[in-house]
C-alpha cells in the first residue's frame, strides 16, 4: 500500500536523571522510503533509535510499528523490525553461517526455512564468499555485512541501522552504502548518522536533530530545491531597487556586475514567478533569473551549530 505508515513515534522523550536525551521528538516512516537522521554528537540520535527499535524504553511518548503499539505488544512490533545498532552483536568465534542460522532461530523462522532465510540474507548481503569463514577473521566491513544480515533475514519491513560506516575505509563506506541503497528497494530504512555525505547519498529523506530534538524534517529534493535563499536577476532595463526590494517575498535588493541584481528573499518565500510577471509587464529586458539555495550542510550548521535557536519544525515530508 502506498503512503504506508511502518514507523510512527509521537512525543517521544527520554532522561538520563536531569539530562534530557530526548524532547517532544515527532518521527514517522514510510513505505520504500530511507530516512537519515543527521546530528552532530551527543544529539540524541542513538538514543532515538534504541527507543524506535524497542531496546530502551522512553520517559514519555508512544511508538507504533507496523501499526502495533511497541510498548503494549513489543514481540508484535519488533517481527517488523530488523536492527543493527553501532557496535553489531555478532559472535565472533561462529562462523557466517552459523550465526545466521543462530540468528534465524532467535527470529522464529522455522528450522526448515532457515537455510533458505541464510541464503537469502548472504545473498542480499554479499556473504556468499566468506559463510564458511569465523566472524572474527572478517574484516571491519564484512563484519558490518553480517550485521546487516542478521538485521534482515527475517524479512522485516523496517531496518533501523544505527552509524553502519562508522570505523570503516573509504571502500568499505562505499560497499556499506551501495548495499544499504539495495535493502532500501524492498525495505523501508532508518539510518543514522553524522556525517553528511552519507545521508546525501542514500537517503531520500532528512531529519536533523539537535539538543535531543527535531530541528528539520524534510524529503532530500525539497531540501535542494525549495529552501531559496536568494535569487538572481539579469535586467537590461532595470527598475529602481526600491522596486525591486517592493516585490512580494524580497527582503532586500542590491546591484551586481553585468545587470544582474541579488534579491534577498523572506523565509519561505520564492520571487521568481512575480519577478518574471513584473518584468514582462515594465519592459525590463529579463535575460537570466535562478535562485541560490542552502545546502544541507548549510542547514545543518544553521541548526545546530553555537547558540542558534532551534527552529521546532516537526514538518514531515509528504
Amino acid at each position: 500500500m502506498e503512503n504506508q505508515i511502518l514507523i510512527e513515534a509521537r512525543d517521544l522523550s527520554r532522561r538520563y536523571g536531569a539530562t534530557l536525551a530526548v524532547s517532544g521528538l515527532n518521527l514517522t516512516l514510510r513505505k520504500g522510503e530511507i530516512l537519515g537522521l543527521l546530528g552532530p554528537n551527543g544529539a540524541g540520535k542513538s538514543t532515538t533509535m534504541k527507543i524506535l527499535a524497542g531496546c530502551l524504553a522512553p520517559s514519555g511518548g508512544t511508538v507504533t510499528i507496523n501499526g502495533i503499539d511497541l510498548a503494549r505488544d513489543p514481540k508484535a512490533a519488533k517481527a517488523s523490525l530488523g536492527y543493527l545498532p553501532e557496535q553489531p552483536p555478532l559472535y565472533p568465534e561462529l562462523t557466517v553461517d552459523e550465526y545466521l542460522q543462530f540468528c534465524a532461530g532467535l527470529h522464529g523462522i522455522p528450522g526448515a526455512e532457515r537455510a533458505a532465510a541464510v541464503a537469502r540474507a548472504k545473498q542480499a548481503c554479499g556473504l556468499g564468499e566468506v559463510a564458511q569463514r569465523l566472524i572474527h577473521n572478517l574484516s571491519k566491513g564484512y563484519q558490518q555485512r553480517v550485521g546487516l544480515a542478521q538485521a534482515i533475514i527475517h524479512r522485516p519491513p523496517v531496518i533501523v541501522l544505527d552509524e553502519p560506516t562508522v570505523g570503516l575505509d573509504p571502500i568499505q563506506i562505499r560497499e556499506i552504502r551501495t548495499l544499504i541503497r539495495q535493502l532500501g528497494e524492498s525495505h523501508s530504512v532508518i539510518l543514522s548518522s553524522h556525517i553528511l555525505p552519507e545521508i546525501q547519498a542514500v537517503c531520500s529523506r532528512v531529519m536533523i536533530i539537535n539538543k535531543g530534538r527535531s530541528v528539520y524534517a524534510e524529503s532530500i529534493e525539497a531540501t535542494a530545491q525549495h529552501r531559496v535563499e536568494s535569487v538572481i536577476a539579469g535586467l537590461r532595463r532595470p527598475p529602481a531597487l526600491e522596486t525591486l526590494k517592493n516585490l512580494a517575498g524580497v527582503s532586500r535588493a542590491e546591484a551586481l556586475d553585468g545587470g544582474l541584481f541579488r534579491l534577498a528573499v523572506d523565509a519561505g518565500a520564492d520571487p521568481r514567478e512575480a519577478l518574471a510577471e513584473a518584468a514582462a509587464k515594465n519592459g525590463w529586458g529579463l535575460f537570466e533569473l535562478r535562485s541560490q539555495s542552502k545546502t544541507l550542510e548549510e542547514v545543518f550548521v544553521e541548526l545546530t551549530s553555537g547558540d542558534i535557536a532551534l527552529h521546532e519544525t516537526q514538518k514531515e515530508a509528504a
